[in-house]
């Protein structure tokens, strides 16, 4: 299930991940632990360990683990924070914030991807990640307000529902931008209600729907 072979290339995976300026040394641990390649359809193992996106079915993706730890680096999670994903696709952006500490709550849009991930998570081990099938943009209310946000996917506006779920001095980071590149942001909500921005160069992602889907 996951051997020496797979350890080893994980190690070289967080150096690559590293070399990019990935600094957050627990960040690095949780790439180095989590074996990506069960996220994969196991015919696809040689690809589990290579710095790339990689297709996960209904037209989802499950990131690039570079851009997955630098989304997460942006967060600056501490233990115990109560942290919203949108998008949880494959679970594994959910898993690398639960071996942080964080209490991790992910709303999936997609039908089967919601049920395969919820059955799949707890197999290897990650039952206190609470799973949500919904509509991202409407976040989950009954668990707020959060420490941070993180959307896993393309929004072209920042959604004021999640904007409203967020605590005061709580932080978002989102792609934003409706075409084929966005901007990485990070917000941090003041005192006033209002959004401090930063800017953190161009990615790519699949865009964030709205509405559930049964496909």
């Amino acid at each position: 299930m996951d051997n020496y072979r797979h350890k080893g290339m994980r190690k070289r995976l967080v150096n690559e991940i590293r070399s990019k300026g990935v600094k957050d040394q627990r960040i690095l641990d949780a790439v180095n632990k989590i074996p990506r390649h069960l996220f994969l359809d196991s015919s696809f193992l040689e690809f589990a360990y290579e710095d790339k996106p990689f297709p996960i079915g209904s037209g989802q993706t499950i990131s690039q683990p570079y851009t997955v730890a630098f989304q997460t680096e942006l967060l600056e999670v501490k233990k115990g924070q109560k942290i919203l994903e949108i998008g949880t696709g494959s679970g594994y952006q959910a898993c690398v914030l639960a071996e942080l500490g964080a209490k991790v709550f992910s709303i999936e849009r997609q039908k089967k991807l919601y049920e395969k991930t919820k059955v799949f998570l707890p197999k290897i081990g990650y039952r206190q990640i609470k799973l949500f099938y919904g509509d991202g943009y409407k976040g989950v209310p009954a668990f707020a307000p959060y420490d941070g946000i993180l959307i896993t996917a393309a929004a072209p506006e920042i959604p004021e529902k999640l904007v409203s779920q967020l605590k005061t001095g709580g932080v978002i980071v989102l792609p934003l931008g409706g075409g084929d590149v966005q901007t990485m942001l990070r917000l941090t909500k003041k005192e006033d209600g209002t959004l401090q921005e930063e800017q953190f160069g161009a990615f790519r992602f699949v865009p964030l729907l709205k509405n559930k889907s049964s496909d």
